[in-house]
This record gives structure tokens, sequence and C-alpha cells, in this order.
């Protein structure tokens, strides 16, 4: 064995020179663990797919990474620490040359850990338009991670919705890709200066499957995926500097993207310039057998996801273990493609330490402790400490989007509130399906949940004590029941407005209505929550409809008939009272909708970023967009729009266009407006969208104080693919708009672009630079 202690701590091609085939290959695989509940050795995850693992097999020859020892089954933070830990001194004494494993786990809304902080999902990020509190949270979700022995995380998700009814809506930021690239890149920024290894997952197209299904073919020609998908991942490598990126299952026109090296290697590393690791998506290198069907073995598979680009197979050894073994063994393959993904999983662990002679497995909660004895560990590690759940709460309320609202809110001082339906008394109502309670411990319901969640019902009784709050449950979320609803009329008409809590049960794999693999194949409310809705909308009491889902819904006569309509998107531990603090008016809405509300149950794909034949047209019976559109969001003050201008009227091809708008709050409360910038391109050399944002800034204002905005647009924001596939500005006329939504731009200004067609690449410029002004005293 190699004497670690006189490794230099970058020796990575000295390393490499001295693994053997089988001790190379090892370090490109994950095996799926789950950490010991007393802290002892962790326990392999067999999987129908691999067969049983044997860990004294794999040891000696080492392990590249090892998969979500936290994220597996509900263990003690502590003495999950010491379990991990256990493996990792394993590796040092008895793997090949004492090289220890990655360790990852998913953190899409928090640590997948018991007794970790359970943010709102990012379709809630989305909502905030937040970008700063975005990154803070993912730096409290990678401390966390490192605190106990994690290395990576598989988070954010960059897929842009373009069919509601795809089931992974709530893993999306949004359905816009300036919007998810910004806040996307907020969130790896948080997450890598906690020194974790964020991972962009899933590269790409995976949104834009055929009618919403998971892992279903995508018909997606090559300038809508330059256009709409690859724009998030080009603004987040240059603007977050992630160090991993992860396949998308899919096929797109028959290639699928873990065979696909124009994709991996030759836009990502090629173009991109992308020098961290490709990982598999779960099981993804035997999908090219088993799914895709364009190999006919496990070791032709794996022989095409490496020199596609994948350099790790996750979660756990299987192609990349005896089959590829196998195939360079035959000469099929070249040791040498082994050897250039293996640089890549070497250099990444020479930059994390792991190849110091200096690196110790004792994770920092454990550092100095006495671990002689395990059980006096329990219980000492906090993953929900009272910081996280202070930013849990402030970005669950900034999330919260008022869709409706007739004056019936902030509720001043009710008698009697009556709380009805499915999501108002579940504390799950609150959870995305990556939360762990959810994830992990809806399988293990003798464990505790590991954190305080409030339900809906209670926390309206806590924030109106004055009240009395009574519940009737109506129906429930997807099972089609009816027999309550005359209950829940008659508590109604006894009431003096009624709290209407509908939405989705997160799950995977068609255990819930909203999550992976629950897709849905109308936008019609689950079960029979759209009966219970209109029977309440007729009872005679005010309904503030409540929505706590993961996907938005078609809401019929409740967008003309409901008193009020409040949407979150599973708002996470603190979600409970942030909708509440609407309800009262202590917390004044903020939020926007990151994905259009649409005006017809059935009339899907359907998005605002539409070009002109994609709107309703009167050659097409199918009616299509959005009741609320993207970006949409009311306030409980006002705010007033006024002065829009731009500097110079022209400008070249390579300029930059300053505009600028004086916004004001005439409103008697303080509250904070989302400036919205849409660019319209009136004629172009290839069909466009009717409007695109490209740029956005949320502005906090005091009762009656006023801010001018500024911002320089550079032309590069007006590129799109031309017809060559090449992405191009042309000159021409623009319209910038600035907008309340993409639906409701009440200001606008024109631009005219002189000079040549610019060809511009991935060095582009990105985003416009926003300053502000406001008056003094």
């Amino acid at each position: 064995m190699t004497d670690t202690t006189t490794r230099p701590a970058t020796d990575v091609e000295g390393v490499l020179a001295s693994l053997t085939l089988e001790e190379k290959v090892a370090q490109l695989y994950g095996v799926w663990v789950g950490a010991n509940a007393d802290g002892g050795d962790v326990a392999p995850n067999q999987h129908e797919l691999t067969g049983d693992i044997d860990m004294d097999a794999l040891v000696p020859a080492g392990l590249g990474q090892v998969t979500r020892p936290f994220g597996t089954v509900p263990v003690d933070a502590a003495l999950g620490a010491l379990s991990l830990m256990r493996l990792q001194q394993r590796l040092l004494d008895e793997g090949a040359h004492g090289i220890p494993a990655m360790a990852h786990e998913e953190c899409l809304a928090g640590f997948a850990a018991w007794g970790a902080t359970a943010y709102p999902v990012p379709l809630s990020w989305g909502a905030a338009f937040a970008p700063e509190l975005v990154e803070r949270m993912a730096r409290l979700i990678g401390e966390d991670m490192a605190s106990v022995g994690i290395h990576q995380g598989l988070a954010p998700v960059l897929d842009v919705v373009r069919d509601a009814r795809w089931g992974r809506v709530e893993e999306t930021i949004g359905e816009d890709p300036y919007l998810i690239g910004t806040i996307g890149s907020a969130y790896v920024r948080g997450l890598e200066s906690a020194g974790i290894v964020a991972t962009l997952k899933h590269f790409v197209g995976y949104s834009a499957s055929r009618t919403g299904r998971n892992l279903a073919p995508v018909s997606m020609g090559p300038r809508e995926r330059a256009d709409v998908m690859l724009p998030p991942f080009e603004m987040v490598l240059r603007d977050g500097k992630p160090r991993s990126v992860m396949n998308a299952y899919t096929d797109t026109d028959g290639i699928p993207s873990a065979g696909d090296a124009s994709l991996l290697t030759e836009l990502l590393r090629g173009e991109y310039g992308f020098e961290g690791t490709v990982v598999a998506d779960y099981f993804a290198v035997a999908f090219l057998k088993l799914h895709h069907r364009v190999v006919g073995s496990f070791g032709d598979a794996a022989a095409l996801a490496l020199t596609s680009g994948i350099d790790v197979e996750l979660p756990t050894v299987h192609a990349y273990g005896e089959p590829l073994l196998d195939a360079v063994r035959s000469g099929e393959l070249a040791e040498s493609v082994i050897d250039t993904a293996l640089r890549r999983v070497l250099r990444q662990k020479a930059d994390l330490g792991l190849l110091s002679g200096e690196w110790s497995p004792v994770p920092p909660v454990l550092a100095g402790r006495d671990l002689s004895d395990p059980e006096a560990l329990r219980g000492t590690v906090d993953l929900d400490p009272p910081q996280n759940r202070a930013v849990a709460r402030d970005l669950a309320e900034q999330a919260v989007v008022l869709l409706r609202n007739d004056g019936v809110l902030p509720l001043v001082a009710p008698a009697r509130i009556a709380v009805v339906g499915p999501t108002a008394d579940d504390f799950a109502a609150m959870l995305g399906c990556y939360s762990f309670p959810l994830h992990v411990g809806a399988h293990h319901p003798e464990v505790p949940v590991g954190i305080e969640i409030p339900t809906l019902l209670d926390a309206v009784r806590a924030e109106f004590p004055a009240a009395t709050v009574e519940y009737a449950l109506g129906t429930t979320i997807d099972g089609g029941e009816t027999d309550g609803i005359a209950a829940a009329v008659a508590l109604a008409r006894e009431s003096d407005v009624v709290i209407l809590a509908l939405g989705d049960r997160a799950g995977l794999f068609g255990r819930g209505t909203s999550g992976e693999g629950c897709d849905v194949e109308s936008l019609v409310l689950p079960g029979s929550q759209a009966a219970l809705l209109a029977a309440l909308l007729a009872a005679g009491t005010p309904v503030v409809l409540t929505l706590l889902a993961g996907r938005p819904y078609f809401l019929g006569a409740a967008t003309t008939d409901a008193a009020a309509i409040v949407q979150t998107f599973f708002p996470g531990e603190e979600g409970a009272g942030a909708i509440a603090g609407v309800l009262s008016g202590r917390v004044n809405p903020s939020g926007r909708l990151p994905v259009s509300v649409p005006a017809s149950p059935g009339a899907q794909p359907s998005t605002y970023l539409a070009s002109p034949l994609a709107q309703s047209t009167g050659v097409s019976s199918v009616k299509v967009g959005a009741t609320y559109p993207f970006g949409h969001g009311l306030s409980y003050t006002a705010f007033e729009w006024s002065d829009a201008a731009v500097a110079e009227p022209a400008i070249g091809t390579d300029g930059t266009a300053r505009l600028s708008i004086t916004v004001r709050n005439t409103g008697d409360r303080d509250g904070a407006e989302v400036v919205q910038v849409y660019l319209n391109d009136p004629v172009a050399s290839v069909v466009r969208p009717v409007q695109r944002l490209v740029g956005f800034r949320k502005v906090a204002l005091a009762a009656g104080e006023s801010v001018r905005l500024t911002l320089d647009v550079p032309a590069d924001l007006a590129s799109f693919p031309g017809a060559t596939g090449e992405r191009i500005v042309e000159p021409g006329e623009l319209v910038f708009g600035f907008g309340r939504s993409s639906g409701d731009i009440p200001l606008s200004v024109g631009v005219t672009l002189d000079g040549p067609v610019r060809v511009v690449g991935f060095d582009r410029a990105l985003h416009p630079v926003w300053s502000e002004q406001r008056p003094r005293g």
C-alpha cells in the first residue's frame, strides 16, 4: 500500500500511474450504502438491477463514491457521521493506495437527511425572485452537509418547464431560462462556498419529454435546445462555477444523453470549457441497454457512456464494474479512455484534499470528541438550528404568490374561520418529493419526523388566537371522495371566511400527485378537489383559495368567484406560518409566478415563452394561454411605474442600451416590487417568442418611497440561434418592456440595433447591469 503521508496533495498523475486497471475502474463508480443507525459499519443498499453488493470484496480495490449514506434510512446525524467515518477509515487502511471515497447526497430542498431543515422546493425559489436569499440558503445546506462528511450535492435542477403535467415541475425553478439561470447560479455559489461540489442536472432536455411523461422521449430541435434548454446551464457554469454535471435520462431525436458525445464532450467540455466531472443519473448507464436499447450488453453500455463523457456511474457499481473491465481486457475499449475519466475524478478528489496525507476521515462534527461510546453522541448534532429555520421562513414568506384579492385579504379580526381541505391539516403538504420525510421517512412510519413542521391549520390557529377556527376535510387529495363535501359547506355557512386548502401530495413513481414519476394527463385539481371548490364557492361565504402544490392547476370559477387566491409551491417546514402571515397581513406578499397558471386544463404543453403561432389563434378551436401569467403576483400596497426611458435609441449590435424607470410605493405600507424586463424582437430571421425575460430586480420600498432603476442591457441579450445554428445578434428594432408580469407590460421603450450581424458564443454577456438611485432624506 502507498504511504499516503508522503504523497503530494495534488499528485494526480502519480496516483494514476500507481493504480492497476481494477483499481482505476473502482474510482469510477459509487456504492449505495446506508449509514448504520448505531454508528457501526455502513450497509450496502441492495437493488434488483445490481444484485448483492459485497463491501468486503470491493474495498481492497478502492471506491470512487459513496451514495447517500444519510439519505437511505433514518439515522441520527452524529451516528451517521460516525458510520461514514468508519468506512472512510477502512478505505484508508485497506483500500488501494488509501484513497477516500467522495460521499454525495441529495440536497434539492435541503440536505436530505433525518432531522435536517426542509426548505421550500425550487419552484418556490423561483417564486421568490430573490437570488441572494437562495444563495444564503444553499450555503447553510452546504455547511450542514460538509459538517458530517459529505462532499457532493446532487442539485440544482436546471430543467425548464415546458409541460406542467410533468411530475417533476416542483423540482424546477420555473418556465423561464433566465430566471432559472439566475436563481440556479445563486444556489450553486452558496453550495460551493461551503466546499460542497454542486451538480447541475439534468443535462439536457429532460423536462421537454413528450406529453410531460417522466423519462419519455424528447422531440426537440437543435434550435429549441440551444435557445431554451441550454442557457440555464451556460449561465450557471459561468456564474456559479459548479464542479459536476449529471446527464438527463431522456433521448432527444433518438440519441440518449448518456451516450451523446456531441453533448457531453464536444459541447460541455469543448465549447463550454467545463473541467469537472460528469456523473450518471442513477442507473442511466444501464438504461442505455435496458430502455434505450442502443447497445446489446452492459459492457457496451459502459464503453458508450465513458467514451461519450460520463466519468462516474451512479448510484452503485454495475456496468462500470466487471462489464467495463471485460471490455478493456478484451481490447474493445482502450485503457486510455479509463485514464481520461479517472484524471477528472482524481483531480476533483485532490481539490477536496482527499489525496493529501493530512486528510482525516473525522468529520467536523466529531472532531475532538470521544468516539468510544457511540450512544453518547446521539442527539448532539442539530441539522435544523434556528438560523436555518429563519432562512427557511424568510424564503417561504417571499415565495407566497397572491394571485387574486377582492379586498378580503388581509383578514381583519374574523370571529369564525372555517379551514377546509385536504392540505390543511397535513404537514406533508409543505414538502416536496425529495424532502427526507417524504422521500425516505415515508417508508419508516415508526420513526419520528425529526423536525417541527406545523400544518396550515396549526398556523391559522396561532395567527388568529381570538378567532374560533374549525376544520373540515371535505375530501382527500386524490381519493375522489365526495361524502364530506356537505359537512364542509355547512361549516362554511356558519363562518365569516373559508380558508380552502387544496393541492398536491408529493411522492415518487405514482405514490403522489406531484413528484418524480407522478405525471398527470390534465391540469384538473386531483381527486374531487374541484368539486369541493365548486361547492364552497356556491356556499355564500367568502373563500380564500390556498394552494399548496407542486405544479400550477386550472382553477376554473375560482379565478372570478373566489374572494382571494393564494398560491404556494411546497413551501417547506416554515411554510404554514408564511401563509398564515400573508392571510393576516403580517407578511406583505411579494412572490411572483415562476410558472403560468393555465386558462384550460388540457392545453399543454403551454408556457409564456411562446411564438406568435403558439398563442391562441382563430384557426384552431383549442385555446391556450394563462389566467395568471408568468411573473404575476399582487401586493397589499400599490406601486406606480413612470418615466421609462432609453438613453440612446440606437446602438450597435455590439453596444449596450441604457434603460431606466421610476418605481414608487404609493400605498400605506412597506412592500417589495419585482420589476421584470422583457424583450420583444418584432422581426427576426427565425421565429422568436413574443416575450422573453432578460432581467429582473426585486426592490423593497417603504410607503411613499421611490427609486430610479437604471439597467445597462448588452446587445448580446438579444442574441438567438440563427438559421445556421450559430448564435447571432441581428440588426433591427427591439422593444424592451417593463412588466409586472409577462402579460402585464405597462411601459416599454424601443431600441434600434445598427451594424453587421454578430456571431456570439459561450462568452457572450448574460445579464443587464442594474443600479439604483433613491431620493435622500
